[in-house]
């Protein structure tokens, strides 16, 4: 019987890969901010591997549109 893995698991896979792909766009935080219409201060928190911030899935929809990716890649393990 596998293990499921926590919620969070998720999130950090999702976390990691936005800033991923926001770094590859050459963007700074603020710049996806504003792609996305989400604060400055909402997209640090979600990048950050510190705070346990969750959000939802019309928040990384905003994300990937702004990024110009389809939404699976922000969920693709590496």
């Amino acid at each position: 019987m596998t293990r499921l893995k926590s919620s969070m698991h998720y999130y950090d896979i999702c976390r990691k890969n936005i800033r991923k792909y926001r770094l590859e766009k050459n963007l700074t935080q603020q710049q996806l901010a504003d792609l996305s219409e989400l604060s400055m201060h909402f997209i640090s928190e979600i990048e950050s591997t510190v705070k346990d911030k969750t959000f939802s899935i019309e928040t990384v929809g905003k994300i990937a549109d702004a990024l110009q990716i389809p939404i699976y890649l922000l969920f693709k393990e590496n």
